[in-house]
């Protein structure tokens, strides 16, 4: 694990600032900073050279898009020797409808975030998945609402 870059007060308000707005445009990030805009621009700079900010995306809104269902899936795998442990991650990896993916402790082996478009649509993810690999239990948890749903990290 990387060691925790060191960070003052001006950094996680720039972080704070990027966060809620990636596109904000620099002069205004730094304004709000109250330094100069060549110094604010600098500090992104450093912040992203150290992994800190690691690339800036548009967040999109799944129901608009027609996948507004989400899928909490937890998986107990039949086996666990390392080459099939690798292809089933390759295939949950290159499932578009994948967005999250962990491996956990506890009861379950994997916890896997699925965004899909109806029941339909989860069948055929959950199709996909049964062919990579032997699952021993899954079960899927569909989101009824969304009570919170966020990206930024809480930065102190």
């Amino acid at each position: 694990m990387a060691a925790p870059y060191s960070m003052d007060s001006i950094d996680r308000k720039i972080l704070a600032l990027l966060q809620e707005d990636a596109s904000a445009p620099v002069s205004s990030v730094a304004e709000r900073v109250n330094l100069s805009q060549n110094a604010c621009w600098r500090r992104i700079k450093l912040l992203e050279e150290a992994g800190i900010i690691r690339r800036r995306v548009a967040l999109l809104d799944p129901e608009r898009l027609g996948v507004g269902v989400t899928v909490l899936v937890c998986l107990r795998l039949m086996e666990h020797a390392p080459e099939a442990l690798e292809r089933f991650a390759r295939a949950v990896r290159d499932m578009p409808e994948a967005l999250e993916f962990y491996r956990v402790s506890g009861e379950f082996d994997y916890i896997l975030k699925l965004q899909v478009a109806d029941i339909a649509a989860y069948d055929r993810a959950y199709k996909k998945l049964i062919q990579s690999i032997r699952l021993a239990d899954v079960r899927a948890f569909f989101a009824m609402e969304v009570l919170k749903r966020t990206t930024a990290l809480p930065i102190g």
